[in-house]
């Protein structure tokens, strides 16, 4: 189930702020506007850093659909198999509905969104996250708040990342992304928490086009942090086939 880590966050107000600006007249909608689709195939499905215990520690298929507006609004779906479940039932599977807004305010990228989790044989695991971000030049500041206590995090839980991508030569980039906990000490399912906030994973991704397929060949090292009991997390490798599409 989303071990501790999930997918969005809380929008506090300091996040909220930045993400939006003093001035909604300073505020534009992204140019980007359509729908595509992506497919991909993963070694194992890792989620917010926890090598431990992954979501999926066999091959993961995933997948979603995306759109997005002329005025900055945007839909989306995300699903990926995961190699557990309620005893008794066959592997779960996750669900991610997602939508929001993207646009620009003066030189800054900006987005305010949030993510619904469903999951399939899989009891007192379905959360709300709300997902702030904020970029510049590249550089994109997020934030992920829990609104409610489920069976992987507690209301309040915040998972907060700084990412960067870059082109590198010969068709390679390299991505990286440094992922960091704050955490609510307990809740309805989880008791207490050993930490109150944690390096949580920095993960580095090199990517290649597969000729003119429209499919990448990627690799991704995690540098584990902990999670919430202290724990740390081992360092691993996913490789990972993707494809993605205009619809």
């Amino acid at each position: 189930m989303r071990k501790s880590y999930a997918k969005v966050s809380k929008l506090n107000a300091v996040a909220l702020a930045v993400a939006l600006g003093s001035s909604a007249a300073v505020v534009s909608p992204a140019a980007n506007a359509g729908a595509s689709g992506n497919i991909g195939l993963w070694s194992k499905y890792v989620l917010r850093g926890i090598t431990n215990s992954p979501e999926n520690d066999n091959a993961a298929v995933q997948g979603g659909f995306d759109w997005s507006g002329d005025s900055g609004v945007y839909l989306g779906y995300w699903g990926s198999s995961l190699s557990y479940a309620d005893a008794g039932k066959s592997n779960g599977f996750e669900n991610d509905f997602y939508g929001g807004w993207a646009g620009k305010a003066g030189p800054l990228d900006v987005s305010l969104g949030a993510i619904y989790y469903k999951y399939i044989n899989i009891s007192n695991a379905d959360g709300f996250e709300i997902n702030p971000t904020v970029g510049y030049m590249g550089v994109t500041l997020g934030a992920k708040y829990l609104t409610k206590d489920v069976t992987w995090g507690n209301k309040g839980d915040t998972y907060w990342t700084l990412s960067y991508s870059h082109d590198l030569p010969a068709g390679f980039s390299l991505s990286g992304l440094l992922g960091y906990y704050t955490y609510k000490d307990s809740g309805k399912y989880i008791s207490s928490s050993k930490e109150s906030s944690a390096f949580r994973d920095l993960d580095l991704t090199l990517s290649h086009p597969i000729g003119n397929s429209g499919a990448d060949m990627n690799a991704t090292y995690i540098v584990g942090g902990k999670d919430r009991d202290g724990n740390s997390q081992d360092n691993t490798v996913v490789f990972s086939l993707t494809y993605g599409f205009d619809i």
